[in-house]
């Protein structure tokens, strides 16, 4: 597999990542020191931090774009399902600390001004909004051609979102009292969702010399759609299980696949060993890709969008609340041991640390 792809050969510098990130929450910390009311309880590394304002309210924060899926848009001259990704990367993070996502403001920035792309867009932010019950209450619209660059003259934008909710300070979800036995409910994703497109584009239109609009038997469906399948919103379905069950943590399973999981409080190891099998996508990635195991698994969702962690003895009435409120959820591992982050694949004899 020596000519396998992978995101970093794809053009993403994975190695350096946690450096910058890590820098520039160096710099960026100590201005939770200017805040001029209220606390920092949950800062810079989560799914989304948390500001507490008073003795019953939690302000959540998140922000997140579409990334390179918008090439695929560009591509198809589609426009009205990436607003829906854009409130879904963001929305889905809130959620994961137990917040009720509330509010939410985008950034469109353009290369060329076209009313009716821009129409397209908002109709998908609309979406995004109506299934995770937020409402969007302001923006910026940018006109920078100097900046912003498309597949063709002219059609280059980017997208990004912020997402705001709200939650009772002392009932934040973070993973914060993890025990060995604790159990994984698994989500299905609706595809590749909104990660991963560097790879999948070089995979998909450089080397298998696909076009958006060729059809894959396998996939039911043309390239094009299949990558523009908007991300799922798992915002009513958790919230119906957080109003009646208990939860320990939340994880969206986004970029770094499910090394996300390894972003809950309490140091712990992950044994995944029931998983479902990889959705057509994914296999027809791996595939034509030459991609190796520990790399689809980093880099995609690999058919699982969202994870509840709960208590074993409360697997089985999570799944039933899940499946109540149209989730096809299901039990997907464990709880191992603690100390240690990993998450083990066994069926993959895979071990994935941070």
């Amino acid at each position: 597999m020596s000519d396998g792809l992978t995101y970093e050969t794809a053009g993403v510098n994975v190695r350096d990542e946690p450096t910058a990130l890590r820098r520039l929450a160096e710099v960026l910390r100590p201005t939770e020191n200017f805040l001029p009311k209220g606390k920092v309880v949950l800062g810079i590394g989560y799914f989304a931090a948390v500001v507490q304002v008073s003795d019953d309210l939690g302000i959540a924060v998140a922000t997140d774009g579409v990334g390179t899926k918008l090439l695929v848009a560009q591509m198809l001259e589609r426009y009205d399902t990436v607003g829906v990704d854009c409130v879904a990367m963001n929305a889905n993070d809130v959620l994961c600390v137990g917040a009720t996502p509330a509010i939410f403001v985008d950034y469109l920035a353009v290369e060329r001004l076209d009313p009716e792309v821009i129409a397209q867009i908002a109709h998908g932010l609309q979406e995004g909004a109506r299934q995770a019950g937020v409402a969007v209450v302001g923006g910026e619209l940018a006109q920078v051609r100097e900046i912003v660059r498309g597949i063709e003259d002219g059609k280059g934008f980017d997208l990004v979102g912020t997402c705001v909710g709200f939650v009772h300070p002392r009932r934040l979800v973070i993973g914060s009292d993890l025990q060995v036995g604790d159990v994984v409910i698994g989500l299905p994703s609706n595809g590749i969702h909104s990660n991963g497109l560097t790879l999948a584009r070089r995979i998909l239109f450089d080397r298998a010399r696909f076009t958006p609009t060729t059809f894959v038997d396998e996939l039911n469906a043309t390239v094009g759609d299949e990558l523009l399948k908007p991300t799922r919103i798992y915002v009513r379905a958790v919230a119906a299980v957080l109003a009646q069950g208990r939860v320990k943590a939340l994880v969206h399973i986004t970029g770094g696949g499910v090394r996300n999981l390894l972003r809950v409080q309490t140091p712990c190891t992950f044994v995944l060993d029931d998983l479902p099998e990889p959705p057509p996508i994914f296999q027809l990635l791996q595939r034509l890709g030459d991609v190796p195991d520990a790399e689809m698994f980093t880099t995609f969702n690999m058919g699982v969008g969202f994870c509840l962690i709960v208590a074993k003895e409360d697997a089985d009435r999570t799944v039933r609340l899940l499946q109540a409120a149209g989730e096809q959820a299901r039990v997907i591992g464990h709880i191992a041991t603690l100390g240690e982050r990993q998450v083990r694949l066994p069926q993959y004899r895979l071990v994935i640390a941070p």
